[in-house]
């Protein structure tokens, strides 16, 4: 799908196919990924993407998740913070390098998504 990612990363861990439309959404995300792993200049793990809904409920994910739709990702650099990873994203969202959307940091984990509008939460201990 791109230099470094697979489709097979992106995909609902429950195992059911992903929709078209859900599929348009995930190579945007990757790509934008792309950027971010190009100026990290290390690899990122994605512990979690698309998820059916029935995989989203079962959970506890939000109704309305943008993990729904094909539009986030939850992911882990090797060796950098999750504030770490947050701050990388805004530089390039700023830099028009990257979309604009959605970063939550969490204590192991940096989610981002692409939902067009400007989001930020820290859900850290």
């Amino acid at each position: 799908m791109t230099q470094n990612f697979s489709i097979d990363e992106f995909q609902c861990k429950c195992g059911c196919k992903m929709p078209a439309d859900v599929h348009v959404n995930i190579v945007k995300l990757a790509n934008n990924l792309q950027v971010l792993r190009n100026h990290l200049k290390r690899p990122i793990t994605i512990n979690s993407a698309y998820r059916c809904e029935n995989h989203n409920r079962n959970i506890g994910g939000v109704p309305n998740s943008q993990h729904v739709q094909g539009k986030a990702a939850d992911i882990v650099v090797k060796n950098l913070q999750p504030k770490q990873i947050q701050k990388a994203i805004d530089e390039l969202i700023l830099r028009g390098d990257m979309l604009q959307g959605g970063i939550g940091i969490y204590n192991t984990f940096t989610h981002y998504d692409i939902r067009k509008t400007k989001a930020r939460w820290d859900y850290r201990n």
